[in-house]
C-alpha cells in the first residue's frame, strides 16, 4: 500500500513538473512586446522550486525523446547556473574568450555568409562546417534562445555554447545521429561541466544498439573524453575568424585528435 502511494506521489510530481515546463515554455513563445521586465529579451524569471520542476519535467521529456531540443535547452538552463559561472570566468581570463564576451558574436544565417564559406577551399574549417550543415540537414537558426538563466552575461555564455555546438560536431567529425551526438556530449561534458551534458553522456548510450554501444565504449567514448579533458577550452575560440583556417590546423591548435572512427551522416532516428 505504501509503495503504491509513493509511486502515485512520484507520478504526480513528474506530472506537475511537465505542466510547469509546458506553461513556462509556451508562455515564452508568445510575441514579445517592445518593453519587457526581464534581464534580457525573452527572459522568464523562475524561483528555485520552479527551476527544479523545470529540470525534472524537461529531463523526463528529453529522456523519452533526445531530439526534443527545446526540452534539452530547458534542462541546460535549469541546471547549469554554477557551471555557467565557471565557463564565464574561464572566458574572462582568456584574451580571445574575453573578446567574445565583449563583442557578443552570433552564429546565425543572418550573421554568416554561407555561400562564401561554401566556396572556400576543401578542408577549410568554414567549408567543412557548411558540408556538415548540408549532410545532416541542420541549420544554425535551429538553436533556441535562452529564457531561464537569471543573469544576462551567463545567458550569453549558454547561448554561445548552443551556437558553437554544431562547430563541435565539425571539429570532432561527428554526424547528428545518436552515436555522434553521444560522442559529442562526452566531449562537451569533459569540457564544460554542464549537468545537461553529463545527463546526455550518461543516458544517451541507453538508446544505442549493441554494435554502436560497443563502438562508443571501446573507441569513440575514450577518445571523446580524452580530448575533452586535454583540448583548449572551446568557448575561447572566435570561430567566426577561423573559417579560412584548415580544419586540420585548427584541430592541432586546439589539441584535438581526428576521430578514430569515421561515421557517415544518417537519419537522425537511426541508433
Amino acid at each position: 500500500m505504501w509503495l503504491r502511494i509513493q509511486r502515485l506521489n512520484q507520478q504526480r510530481f513528474v506530472l506537475t513538473a511537465k505542466v510547469c515546463v509546458h506553461q513556462l515554455h509556451t508562455s515564452s513563445t508568445e510575441p514579445a512586446s517592445s518593453s519587457y521586465n526581464g534581464l534580457y529579451p525573452g527572459h522568464i524569471h523562475t524561483t528555485p522550486i520552479q527551476k527544479a520542476l523545470l529540470a525534472v519535467g524537461s529531463g523526463v521529456a528529453a529522456l523519452r525523446d533526445p531530439y526534443r531540443h527545446d526540452m534539452v535547452a530547458v534542462l541546460g538552463e535549469a541546471t547549469g547556473h554554477f557551471a555557467l559561472i565557471n565557463l564565464r570566468d574561464r572566458m574572462k581570463n582568456d584574451p580571445e574568450g574575453y573578446t567574445i564576451l565583449t563583442e557578443r558574436p552570433r552564429i546565425r544565417l543572418s550573421t554568416i555568409d554561407v555561400a562564401k564559406m561554401a566556396s572556400l577551399p576543401e578542408g577549410s574549417f568554414g567549408r567543412e562546417y557548411v558540408r556538415f550543415l548540408e549532410d545532416n540537414h541542420v541549420t544554425p537558426d535551429s538553436r533556441a534562445d535562452v529564457k531561464f538563466v537569471d543573469d544576462e552575461e551567463l545567458a550569453y555564455v549558454m547561448l554561445r555554447y548552443r551556437e558553437v555546438h554544431d562547430l563541435m560536431h565539425t571539429l570532432l567529425g561527428m554526424p547528428t545521429n545518436m552515436l555522434g551526438e553521444v560522442a559529442v556530449k562526452w566531449f562537451e561534458a569533459a569540457q564544460t561541466g554542464l549537468p545537461m551534458c553529463a545527463f546526455g553522456a550518461a543516458l544517451g548510450p541507453l538508446r544505442l544498439n549493441a554494435s554502436r554501444l560497443q563502438t562508443l565504449v571501446t573507441s569513440l567514448g575514450p577518445w571523446a573524453l580524452r580530448n575533452g579533458l586535454r583540448a583548449r577550452f572551446v568557448l575561447n575560440i572566435f570561430y567566426e575568424r577561423r573559417w579560412e583556417q584548415s580544419l586540420e590546423d585548427l584541430r592541432q591548435e586546439l589539441n584535438i585528435e581526428p576521430p578514430p572512427v569515421i561515421l557517415s551522416a544518417a537519419k537522425k532516428m537511426s541508433t
